[in-house]
């Protein structure tokens, strides 16, 4: 990936509701009658290495990444703002990089307002940032049934936790095929192109071009290549799994679903109809979702 250190615009995070807590150490500090006070320290401070504008609104960036912070593919990292854990500006962001890399990797999409909008916008190439050391989500196969077709349907940056999820190995061994659906408004947001068709030749990931299939899909620009209607339609009119070659059917395939909520509503509607079931707490299931937009900028 070709990253560049151009600064940033403004930065409107997308991200999902955190859901798995740790307990965090303490540290002591110093207080005016000479005890110490024990004081949680729930974070690390990293620092930017590099930043990517796809397009003028949508950025990658890439943090350094403490020893000990792990995730499973398909959680978020909470990113903070602020010289202190007591003033920073947290949100919640999905990391796309592997679990095995050194650095995190997270994909933004870039608009107005908010707070933690307007400190993201100041943000430079060395500066420090905060994480927390906990990572985030249900957003993840092993919730799932055992099933043969892995589907990842994503509007806009939430593709960014099914990039980790594909540079995962453990995805390739447990499903044989896996479709990646992006859908977006303008050719030109369809990020992340490159790195997607590059892990069919990663040999340790055991995957291939039969393994993966990419579907692009483009809503309000004609002369791509891509499909060019919302993800539902082209499930209600066949053309989605016409273009995968596969058929959408729960006894065998496994969907997860990230980015507009509206989507997420509209699709967790129409598989349900077709017998999909969602994953639950002690019961896998086949559906898996993550309402990746928050309703408005912070």
């Amino acid at each position: 990936m070709n990253y560049s250190k151009r600064p940033m615009d403004t930065v409107f995070e997308s991200g999902a509701v955190a859901s798995t807590q740790v307990a965090m150490p303490a540290e002591t500090q110093p207080m005016e009658n000479g005890l110490e006070e024990r004081v949680s320290v729930r974070s690390t401070e990293e620092t930017i290495l590099a930043m990517r504008h796809w397009t003028p609104t949508l950025l990658s960036f890439r943090t350094s990444r403490a020893v000990g912070f792990r995730f499973t593919p398909g959680h978020y990292a909470r990113l903070g703002l602020g010289d202190t854990e007591k003033n920073a500006v947290w949100r919640p962001l999905s990391i796309a990089s592997a679990a095995h890399e050194e650095h995190l990797e997270l994909f933004v999409v870039l608009g107005p307002g908010g707070s933690f909008s307007e400190r993201l916008a100041k943000v430079r190439v060395g500066d420090v940032v905060r994480v927390e050391k906990a990572s985030y989500g249900f957003l993840t196969i092993d919730h799932f049934a055992p099933g043969k077709d892995l589907w990842l349907l994503a509007s806009g940056t939430g593709l960014g936790p099914f990039l980790s999820i594909l540079r995962d190995p453990t995805t390739w061994r447990a499903f044989e095929t896996v479709v990646v659906v992006h859908s977006v408004r303008y050719n030109a947001e369809l990020a992340y192109r490159d790195e997607i068709a590059a892990v069919s030749l990663d040999k340790r990931l055991a995957a291939s071009q039969r393994r993966l299939r990419y579907l692009p899909v483009v809503t309000r620009e004609r002369g791509s290549d891509a499909l060019s209607a919302r993800i539902p339609q082209l499930i209600e009119e066949g053309r989605l799994e016409h273009g995968a070659g596969l058929e959408l059917d729960p006894h065998h395939a496994r969907i997860m679903v990230c980015g507009n909520p509206e989507m997420a509503r509209e699709l967790r509607h129409q598989l349900t109809a077709r017998g999909f079931r969602t994953n639950r707490r002690g019961a896998p299931g086949h559906l898996a979702f993550e309402n990746y937009w928050p309703p408005s900028p912070s």
